[in-house]
């Protein structure tokens, strides 16, 4: 009789153990599940933030392809591997098209695959992503001012939640001086920018106040999209002495719209960002949109790897700013430059 209830309970015992571990996959994703929503914005540990498979998931939501959005994605995917290790990180990338109920889908598709970061390339893609979870870590990138774009009146540096990330915006009264330099008799100036990107009506706004406070006359000159640009770009160059264009996504796309329209009419642009230079403009003050992704790539792997909580981590910016200028289209213009800038390659 005690050897029958030896082995019934040498059975139960052996039952018991094959229960646990058929269900611990299972147990593995349950985990992964509840650390992402009992502490909003903070860190997990790198053993519990991988996925099953043992890697870290990372979704990319990138508004569109441009030369800078480009630099910014590749930095962070390669600061990323460095980081964490090759074979260590799963990205998926894609591409809204410039679209912003795009990027609310490809966000909300991050959601239900539960990744373990999600980096938002511009602003629309961020703003989709904050829409889409106050749980998993966001990071920004190419995003000029995150309190214009996440509607925080008194945003001190630091988003406060599960949002943190890089700036992409240059000094604009920077850029405002270098008008002033290169164009000290130049009476009215455009201001050309798509009214659907909130930083982009930031920026020529700031820039405005500070050509206005040197002497010059400015215009808006908005545009709602692509559709529109061509007639709103040609209105511009007709009235403007010369155009300011700031890191506008929408142009960066269509470079080639804006210098078939103003090259004709000699009408120079100074613009805010390197892309959109070497596409048509006269000079810009630059960053390097790489270097912004790895700085991104690098607070993405503190978070994955539970060294930094997101919601205590201040929005970084740029440390070099480089005046460039475009020498095609300088000498097309009949334009010099004075010493301290360097030509765009």
């Amino acid at each position: 009789m005690k050897k029958m209830k030896k082995l019934l309970s040498a059975v139960a015992v052996a039952a018991m153990a094959l229960s646990l571990c058929s269900c611990g996959d299972n147990g593995t994703a349950q985990s992964k599940s509840e650390s992402g929503t009992t502490n909003p914005g903070t860190a997990q540990s790198q053993s519990d933030g991988k996925s099953g498979d043992g890697t870290y998931k990372v979704g990319i939501c990138q508004l569109v392809q441009h030369e800078a959005l480009d630099a910014a994605t590749k930095g962070f995917q390669d600061e990323l591997v460095k980081e964490l290790g090759e074979g260590n990180v799963e990205f998926d990338v894609q591409n809204a098209q410039n679209d912003s109920n795009t990027c609310s889908t490809i966000a909300n598709g991050f959601v239900s695959a539960d990744v373990d970061l999600i980096l938002a390339n511009a602003t629309p893609a961020l703003q989709s992503a904050a829409a889409a979870t106050d749980q998993i870590p966001i990071l920004g990138t190419s995003v000029t001012e995150y309190g214009v774009a996440l509607e925080i009146s008194d945003f001190n540096g630091t988003v406060g939640r599960n949002i943190s990330g890089t700036s992409d915006l240059a000094p604009l009264e920077d850029q405002a001086k270098m008008i002033q330099e290169l164009f000290p008799d130049a009476k009215n100036v455009g201001l050309l920018y798509c009214s659907a990107e909130a930083n982009s009506q930031y920026q020529v706004d700031t820039v405005k106040t500070a050509l206005e406070g040197m002497g010059y006359t400015c215009e808006y000159y908005a545009f709602s999209d692509s559709n529109d640009l061509s007639a709103v770009a040609t209105s511009a160059a007709d009235k403007s002495d010369v155009i300011y264009i700031p890191t506008d996504n929408t142009v960066a796309n269509n470079t080639e719209i804006i210098k078939n329209i103003c090259l004709p009419k000699k009408v120079p642009a100074v613009v805010g960002e390197e892309g959109i230079c070497r596409g048509y403009g006269v000079a810009t003050l630059s960053i390097s949109y790489y270097d912004l992704g790895v700085a991104t790539g690098k607070m993405a792997a503190k978070i994955l790897k539970g060294e930094s909580n997101i919601s205590e981590m201040p929005i970084e910016y740029a440390p070099n700013y480089v005046k460039k200028y475009n020498k095609e289209i300088c000498d097309e213009l009949g334009i010099t430059i004075p010493e301290g800038y360097e030509a765009v390659e």
